[in-house]
């Protein structure tokens, strides 16, 4: 094994995607960590993806997260995952870390929302609305849907927000692939901040995506901040899909990452 150099053990990353999104978005990550030696598990959230709930049947982060939360339960009892949320994905990885946190190595949060321990789940969400105009959106579609607002990325605000960097080939992946998801805001202000003993005992690290146009730099570095991450790695050049435009160089962060914790 030490002739690899990098590579020092195998770990097990579970990828978390984000809104709109499902665990296809991982497609050229898995292959490449998994080559390194490394158990890779994709999956879809709750009406994502392939997954056959509607949006309309999911009104909690709880209830969206389901399927993370199922896979860290079956998880043997010996078995701690290295935990990659990606986008709106910190949030889901923070309610696996608060319920599941001697199951996780670590959180890396993605040019992710990170929540603290001070504050509402939500107010991470209401930072970034806050610096973001309705005009800013473009054609995305916002509509109330229960006791829950829905989203659901427009063409061009996905060609020029969050796939500027990427290629025309997966710009038309996610154009055929999205999903109506949701912030689960109303949920998230209502819930009970993030405790102590749970999220805030597990260790966390921040990809820093530099030309992120959706979660943009300032509220990255912000947030990284607000959370007290101390591991932060930085991927320039790399728009808010890190793992679609600079593939390489995010197995290798997130390799580098997982190698310093056990």
């Amino acid at each position: 094994m030490g002739s690899e150099g990098s590579v020092t053990e195998s770990k097990h990353f579970i990828l978390v995607h984000g809104v709109c999104h499902g665990a296809w978005c991982w497609y050229k990550i898995k292959p490449i960590l998994e080559s390194s030696g490394h158990k890779v598990t994709v999956l879809d959230l709750a009406a994502s993806g392939t997954n056959l709930k509607k949006i309309e049947d999911v009104d909690t982060l709880y209830e969206y997260s389901q399927p993370l939360l199922e896979v860290l339960e079956s998880l043997p009892p010996n078995e701690k995952v290295v935990l990659v949320g990606h986008s709106y994905g910190g949030l889901n990885i923070a309610l696996a870390m608060e319920k599941f946190p001697s199951k996780i190595e670590v959180g890396v949060f993605l040019t992710a929302f990170v929540p603290d321990t001070e504050h509402k789940p939500s107010h991470v969400l209401d930072k970034f609305c806050e610096g973001t105009t309705a005009s800013e959106w473009l054609d995305t579609s916002f509509w109330q849907c229960g006791n829950k607002t829905s989203i659901l990325f427009g063409p061009n605000f996905l060609s020029t927000k969050l796939y500027q960097l990427c290629s025309i080939q997966d710009l038309e992946l996610i154009k055929c692939l999205k999903r109506p998801s949701s912030l689960f805001v109303e949920d998230l202000s209502q819930q009970k901040n993030f405790s102590r003993e749970g999220y805030g005992s597990v260790p966390r690290a921040y990809v820093i995506c530099t030309e992120d146009l959706i979660i943009p730099l300032k509220l990255q570095r912000w947030m990284i901040e607000n959370a007290g991450i101390n591991d932060v790695m930085e991927i320039n050049g790399a728009d808010h899909m890190p793992m679609l435009c600079k593939p390489q160089q995010l197995s290798d962060s997130l390799q580098q990452i997982a190698a310093k914790y056990k």
